[in-house]
C-alpha cells in the first residue's frame, strides 16, 4: 500500500484557511500577512507538505528556473561568480539548473537545446557563445538570454562583461610607467570577445604610449597553452614584461618562468593577469592583476533577467563594468602606484 500524498487542500483544512491562501504563502513574492504565513507553514510542517513546483509551473507557465551554461570552470573566476549568481537568483525566488559544455571555445549547442526543453524562464551563458539558430529559438520562445563575461555581435542578446578595453589599457599604462621596454602579451582565445578585446586594446594603448608590442602568443585560456606560450616567448622574444589574458593562464606563466627557467619574477620579468581570483592574492603568486568586479557583474545580470521576466524592459542591454588594477608583487611598481590597490 502507498500513503496518500498530502495536498494543499489538506494544509488549508488544518490551518483553517482557503486553498488560495496556501498557494500565496508558497508563491515567491505573493502578498500574504505574516500571521497567515506562520499559520500555513505550521500546518504544512505538521503534515510534511511541500508544494509541487513542477505542477505550479504548468499552471502559471513559469518554471522559476534559470538555465546556466558554463564552459570554463577550471578558471577560478567562474565558481565564485556562479555561487554569487545562484545566491542572488534564489533571493528572487528562482533556482539554477547548471549544464556544462566542453571548454571555453564551445558554442553550447546541444546543451542549450536540452536546457530549453526544460522550459527554463531565462538563460545565462558564462564564457559560452550562442549560435544564430539558438538565439532565434530563445527569442521566439520569449526566453531572455544574458551572456556573462562574453559578448557577441547579436542585437537580440543581453550581455554583461567587465570593461575589457579600459582594463587592458590600464595594464599597458602600468607596465610602461614601470620602465618596461620589451612588453609581450599572452592572449586568450581569439574566438571570444574577451580575448579579442583585451589583446586589441593592449596593443593599441602601447602604441599610443610610444611603444610597439614586442610579441603576442595565444594561450587560448588554457593552462597548458599559456605555459607553452611562455616558453616560446622566453626562447624567441625575451620580454621584460608579460600581460596575460587571465589569471588562470598567468599562474601557469609564473610557474614556468620561476620553476622551469629560474627567472626572477618581477626582477627579470614582470607578469600581470586579469580577473583577480582569490588565488592571485595568495603569497605564492602575489599577482598584479586587473580585478573583474564579479559582484557588480552578477548584480547586473540578475537585474537584466528580472527586468525582462517581470516585463519592465524588452530591449536587449549591453553592460560594461569598470574594473580596478590590483598592484601586488609580480610586477615592477612604478612611482605613484601603491601596492594593494590602484593608483
Amino acid at each position: 500500500m502507498t500513503e496518500r500524498k498530502v495536498t494543499s487542500l489538506d494544509v488549508a483544512a488544518l490551518a483553517g484557511v482557503s486553498q488560495s491562501a496556501v498557494s500565496r504563502v508558497f508563491t515567491p513574492g505573493a502578498s500574504v500577512s505574516k500571521k497567515m504565513e506562520e499559520r500555513v507553514r505550521r500546518a504544512a510542517d505538521a503534515l510534511g507538505y511541500r508544494p509541487n513546483v513542477l505542477a505550479r509551473s504548468l499552471i502559471t507557465g513559469r518554471s522559476r528556473i534559470i538555465g546556466l551554461v558554463v564552459g570554463y570552470l577550471e578558471n577560478q573566476f567562474y565558481p565564485d561568480a556562479l555561487e554569487r549568481l545562484s545566491t542572488a537568483l534564489q533571493a528572487k525566488g528562482y533556482h539554477i539548473l547548471v549544464f556544462m559544455t566542453e571548454g571555453s571555445q564551445s558554442d553550447g549547442g546541444e546543451v542549450i537545446q536540452d536546457l530549453l526543453d526544460y522550459q527554463v524562464d531565462g538563460l545565462v551563458t558564462a564564457s559560452v557563445g550562442m549560435t544564430d539558430d539558438l538565439a532565434a529559438r530563445c527569442e521566439a520562445a520569449g526566453i531572455p538570454v544574458v551572456l556573462f563575461n562574453r559578448g557577441q555581435d547579436d542585437p537580440r542578446l543581453n550581455e554583461v562583461t567587465s570593461d575589457n578595453t579600459a582594463g587592458a589599457r590600464e595594464v599597458a599604462k602600468f607596465l610602461v610607467a614601470g620602465g618596461h621596454r620589451r612588453i609581450a602579451h599572452i592572449s586568450g582565445w581569439h574566438g571570444s570577445s574577451t580575448g579579442r578585446e583585451r589583446a586589441a586594446a593592449f596593443r593599441a594603448s602601447l602604441e599610443e604610449l610610444g611603444q610597439r608590442l614586442l610579441a603576442e602568443e595565444t594561450g587560448a585560456f588554457s593552462r597548458e597553452g599559456a605555459a607553452e606560450a611562455a616558453r616560446r616567448l622566453m626562447r624567441e622574444a625575451k620580454p621584460d614584461a608579460i600581460f596575460v589574458g587571465n589569471d588562470h593562464m598567468a599562474f601557469a606563466v609564473m610557474d614556468v618562468l620561476r620553476f622551469e627557467m629560474g627567472i626572477d619574477v618581477p626582477g627579470e620579468v614582470s607578469v600581470v593577469g586579469y580577473d583577480d581570483v582569490a588565488l592571485a592574492g595568495w603569497p605564492a603568486y602575489d599577482l598584479t592583476t586587473l580585478r573583474q568586479p564579479s559582484g557588480a557583474m552578477v548584480e547586473a545580470t540578475v537585474d537584466i533577467l528580472m527586468d525582462r521576466l517581470e516585463g519592465r524592459a524588452t530591449a536587449p542591454q549591453k553592460r560594461r563594468i569598470a574594473g580596478t588594477l590590483m598592484v601586488r608583487g609580480s610586477a615592477r611598481v612604478p612611482d605613484g602606484w601603491e601596492q594593494g590597490g590602484a593608483r
